[in-house]
């Protein structure tokens, strides 16, 4: 029997989230919630993925570590689990931060992505598009 690859893996949809966070902070670092209304949605829309897609990406955590765990590799699957704890610390901090509207801790927490996603390169030409848009009603 041969093996069965799943393409949808855990590991694949945390590459794609991280990139997509990457991005959201990217933007969030050129808007101002205070200019105007428009860029204030804006700003909340991204500071709303961001908690959101931080919250996921440390869901996909245990799913990767399970396989690792059956073939009694802990220290792996703790080295791992370790590496990545800070997606659902951070995620719940701008959560915290979106809701209040406390934009100088939203800034504080975008910073702290950033420095544990700066090696992700995205062109300027990406075809992500904006996967932000709405996150502000889903986020409450």
């Amino acid at each position: 029997m041969s093996r069965l690859i799943n393409p949808d893996s855990a590991g694949k949809e945390r590459t794609k989230m991280t990139r997509a966070a990457a991005l959201a902070v990217r933007e969030l670092s050129r808007t101002n919630p205070s200019a105007n209304d428009g860029q204030l949605n804006e700003a909340r829309d991204l500071a709303a993925f961001i908690a959101l897609v931080l919250e996921s990406i440390a869901e996909t955590i245990e799913v990767s570590v399970a396989a690792w765990e059956k073939r009694n590799y802990w220290v792996k699957a703790d080295k791992f689990r370790m590496d990545w704890r800070w997606a659902g610390q951070l995620g719940n901090q701008m959560r915290e931060a979106a809701a209040k509207e406390d934009w100088a801790s939203v800034a504080d927490v975008a910073m702290q992505v950033a420095l544990k996603l700066h090696t992700i390169k995205i062109s300027e030409k990406h075809r992500m598009g904006r996967p932000w848009e709405g996150s502000w009603s889903r986020l409450n």
